[in-house]
């Protein structure tokens, strides 16, 4: 069964609504992103996030210390990466950190070159602003990948995430501006995209 990932969470709202459903990782970003929240949020967002839920901070060449103390004061549960973080900068925040990670890559046309020391790859549309476009990526381009666990991102929607899932196989699919509704998260959407995931996994 694939997993569901809604990033981009802000508010106590987002939250709630989460927490109605339980998707299997929430994410919070703490790159620059309309989305974005500062530590004093997210500390508070986390603290009423249901446990069962993993908790993913999203960064874009972030100073490793400054990740492994939010990993470390329980803030985030896994770390997500979209920057130009390469082996040697992962390798070092595993061992500091002693958590798992997904490192972000653009797709083209093609694959890009992975790195080596992720636990998991998350693929998403190629763009200057390295993901969060709210557009999808040719999915042919994965049909014979071979490597590490995957988040499929880019563009994913109520319309089109079950279309997903008939060509791929991915451990988790990542929403979030698909299940938003004038920028901001919407419960109704939320609940229907993991519904509509978990019910499509188990056809």
């Amino acid at each position: 069964m694939a997993k569901v990932k809604i990033c981009g969470l802000t508010r106590m709202e987002d939250i709630a609504a989460v927490n109605s459903v339980l998707p299997d990782f929430a994410g919070f970003v703490f790159a620059p992103s309309r989305r974005r929240v500062d530590i004093e949020t997210a500390i508070m967002l986390k603290s009423k996030l249901d446990p069962r839920i993993t908790a993913v901070g999203v960064f874009v060449n972030e100073r490793i210390n400054t990740i492994a103390q939010m990993r470390k004061t329980g803030i985030i549960d896994l770390v997500q990466l979209h920057g130009d973080e390469d082996d040697v900068y992962i390798r070092r925040l595993k061992e500091i950190c002693g958590c798992c990670l997904i490192k972000a890559t653009g797709v083209g046309d093609t694959l890009p070159q992975l790195p080596d020391e992720a636990d998991y790859v998350l693929f998403d549309t190629l763009s200057e602003q390295r993901g969060g476009t709210g557009k999808p990526f040719g999915w042919g381009v994965l049909e014979k990948y071979c490597g590490p666990p995957y988040f499929l991102a880019g563009g994913l929607t109520l319309e089109n995430v079950s279309d997903a899932l008939d060509l791929l196989s991915p451990f988790c699919v990542d929403v979030s501006s698909g299940v938003e509704t004038n920028g901001a998260k919407d419960a109704k959407k939320i609940e229907r995209f993991v519904n509509t995931v978990r019910r499509r996994s188990n056809e």
